[in-house]
């Protein structure tokens, strides 16, 4: 077997290439590994200074907006009321006397001009004979007073007569008829005269008397009538408080008596709220009133009819009326009704939802988003307020975007990206209603 050996001096020359490149192979590799490492820092730099600027450009922050817009609004006070029949009397007896008959009982519809009741009361039947005797007596002394003035009359013709005849007589032939004579002629004749003025003056007092005789029936006629209680309107009889044979007293007097009937028109009823102090400065008639009664279920529309225009001290209420048309009578008086009555309306005001404002003290304000969507704090001066939107007297214009809800986590220069929000959904309806 041959075996190869290295010389030394083969070995020499083999790595002797070697040792004079290596050095310079070396310093390129670390040059080049140097301008990659530099060139990766500085692009990665690049990268993440352009998205620091795209992250402060960009809005990161969603913001919901609403538009300022025109519509109408209105104070809403809700409020329950209680219905009370449009008229309720109770109806008593002008006489004194005895029930002979009652036809109503409660419940029962009448008619105006319905006799209701009839009471018994013998001492006006007797007076309503004697008022008409006085006047058939008064007429008869009217008929004995005129025959006075006849017959006294058709004396003093006769009398006067003779005394100018006598008195003709002796300015024709002084001396013949005696001065006695004529002067007796002439006493007749103006006795006569006053006889005829004294009957006349009889016949104008026994007129005069037949007047009174016919008043005083009248009266006693009309104290008769009394005794029959009717129905003064169309309504319902709400309670009965007397019965056949009872005895009721006058009602004329301060102390009333007894009532007989109460008797309520119910197809109209009085929607009776008290409104509180704060707002009812503001309450006018026409004002729009949203009705449900709870007992039936119904919902309604009415409007205020009238108020009284002053406050119960011990409440401090005023008291507003609806009148609500109850054909069917399903309504009945004493049933509640819950109430939204809008007072003090605007019909074209610049509104905001009330989630848009912010109260400090007594400044408020809005965070509103500009053409550049960037926010801005703005005040504004407010008026009317509802339940979900307020009118803005200045500092707003139509058409402007205000921030709505959350309204702390914004600040006036920050930049956002607003979204409509459909907030004004209700402030739509409000208005409508």
């Amino acid at each position: 077997m041959q075996v190869f050996t290295e010389q030394p001096g083969e070995s020499s020359a083999a790595a002797r290439p070697l040792r004079k490149w290596g050095p310079r192979i070396g310093s390129a590799l670390l040059i080049l590994l140097i301008a990659a490492f530099t060139l990766r820092h500085f692009a990665g730099g690049d990268r993440t200074h352009a998205q620091a600027e795209a992250a402060t450009e960009a809005p990161a922050v969603y913001a919901a907006v609403v538009p300022v817009q025109r519509q109408a609004i209105s104070n809403s006070l809700s409020i329950a009321g209680q219905f009370i029949p449009y008229q309720n009397v109770e109806l008593r007896a002008r006489v004194a006397g005895y029930i002979r008959k009652i036809n109503v009982d409660i419940g029962d519809r009448v008619r105006k001009g319905q006799v209701l009741a009839v009471l018994e009361v013998p001492e006006l039947i007797a007076q309503v004979d004697e008022a008409t005797a006085a006047v058939h007596h008064a007429q008869e002394e009217i008929q004995r007073a005129r025959s006075e003035v006849s017959r006294a009359e058709a004396d003093n013709v006769a009398l006067h007569s003779n005394a100018v005849r006598l008195a003709n007589t002796d300015k024709a032939r002084p001396g013949l008829i005696a001065q006695q004579e004529l002067d007796d002629a002439t006493a007749k004749d103006r006795s006569s005269q006053a006889q005829v003025d004294a009957a006349k003056s009889a016949r104008a007092a026994a007129e005069q008397q037949l007047e009174v005789a016919k008043a005083s029936r009248q009266h006693y006629s009309a104290l008769s009538d009394y005794s029959r209680i009717v129905a003064p309107y169309d309504g319902v009889v709400t309670w009965r408080f007397s019965d056949t044979g009872a005895l009721v007293q006058a009602g004329t007097s301060g102390s009333s008596g007894q009532p007989v009937v109460t008797v309520a028109q119910v197809d109209v009823l009085r929607l009776r709220i008290p409104v509180p102090e704060s707002l009812a400065a503001k309450v006018r008639t026409g004002d729009p009133a949203d009705v449900r009664v709870q007992a039936t279920g119904e919902h309604f529309s009415g409007r205020v009819a009238r108020f009284t225009n002053a406050l119960d001290p011990s409440t401090r209420t005023m008291q507003v009326e609806v009148d609500v048309p109850n054909p069917g009578r399903h309504l009945q008086p004493g049933m509640f009704a819950d109430v939204v009555l809008q007072a003090n309306g605007r019909a074209n005001a610049l509104t905001i939802p009330v989630q848009a404002l912010q109260r400090d003290g007594s400044r408020t304000s809005v965070l509103l988003v500009d053409a550049q969507n960037r926010v801005v704090r703005r005040e504004v001066q407010t008026g009317v307020e509802s339940s979900f939107t307020i009118e803005i007297t200045s500092g707003l214009q139509e058409g402007d975007r205000v921030i709505v809800g959350n309204l702390a986590i914004y600040q006036p220069g920050q930049v956002v990206r607003p979204k409509e929000s459909v907030v004004n959904a209700d402030a739509k309806n409000e208005g409508g209603s």
